[in-house]
């Protein structure tokens, strides 16, 4: 997959920038252990209103303990975590959602056989009544749901539907959707676009967006460089556990970016594992090729 494959302009001709950037969370020098495992160790980074801040990495880059650490489901061992420049250190994924941090996971923890409303409201249902006669109030949860996607600008004709109809681009924009009507002021996206499509990735792209031009503060988490570049304001880079860089989007091309990823050391060990092992040499040639593509854009020699 390349960069035009997706639409970039279409993504970026709404951007905004806010007129008093404020840091919703920031972590300075946060890690994780596990024994004599080193899950994270010292990393640095800030959230802003109406920014996106991209963290990219491989599997077992540290990505998912860093959401873990933010949505209150593990504690820092070490380093300091703020929300609006108070240090904090969650207890519980409610501790953080009374702060205002939504994560929405990967899998989503929809019920596909119920109605997009329904999975709206899941666990904050609306009542009327009291005592004995209370009940939930459908009318006013439809309606609800319906003007919130809206918002987003996912146009839905029936809220009835059972949302596991609706494709995984639209699921995760009505999670999005919910995330932001419960009062996220810091959303974390795991992973959004990981099973996707183009077409579908797209879709997610621009509500990321969309959350972003209501004034979150997003956290994209993604492997993709190509699918982070076009809505971030910011990068971080993590491999084994540290971060190998933090960049404003304005310091680094998406080459440069890609590059970083790619890591020209480990794709000429790759190369010449392969020769070793006397494999294609249509294959070897094009690992060779992707390693002095990487040493063009660093500069360095591998």
């Amino acid at each position: 997959m390349n960069a035009k494959e997706i639409d970039q302009q279409t993504l970026l001709q709404k951007e905004e920038v806010p007129l008093t950037p404020v840091h919703l969370l920031s972590l300075d020098g946060v890690a994780k252990h596990y024994g004599n495992i080193i899950a994270l160790s010292d990393v640095t980074m800030a959230v802003d209103n109406g920014r996106v801040t991209c963290v990219l990495g491989d599997n077992g880059a540290g990505k998912s303990t860093l959401i873990k650490i933010i949505a209150g489901l593990h504690q820092h061992d070490a380093g300091t975590l703020k929300v609006l420049d108070e240090e904090r250190r969650f207890t519980s994924p409610r501790d953080a959602l009374d702060a205002g941090i939504a994560t929405v996971y990967q899998d989503l923890a929809v019920v596909p056989l119920m109605p997009i409303w329904r999975n709206f409201f899941l666990g904050s249902e609306l009542t009327s009544g009291f005592g004995p006669f209370k009940s939930m109030d459908v009318e006013k949860m439809k309606a609800i749901t319906l003007k919130e996607l809206a918002a987003m600008g996912i146009d839905l004709r029936d809220v009835e539907q059972p949302i596991g109809q609706l494709s995984g681009g639209e699921r995760q924009c009505v999670a999005i959707a919910r995330a932001v009507h419960f009062g996220a002021k810091v959303l974390i996206l795991d992973e959004p676009t990981a099973a996707l499509g183009v077409k579908q990735s797209g879709v997610v792209l621009r509500y990321i967006l969309q959350a972003r031009d209501r004034g979150l503060g997003v956290i994209f988490i993604t492997h993709n460089p190509h699918h982070a570049y076009p809505v971030g304001d910011r990068f971080l880079l993590l491999k084994r556990g540290k971060s190998i860089g933090y960049y404003d989007k304005r310091d680094i091309t998406l080459d440069e970016l890609t590059a970083q990823m790619a890591g020209g050391a480990e794709l000429a060990e790759l190369a010449h594992e392969l020769e070793q092992l006397g494999s294609h040499s249509d294959i070897v040639k094009e690992v060779h090729g992707e390693v002095a593509e990487v040493a063009k854009t660093t500069g360095k020699t591998y």
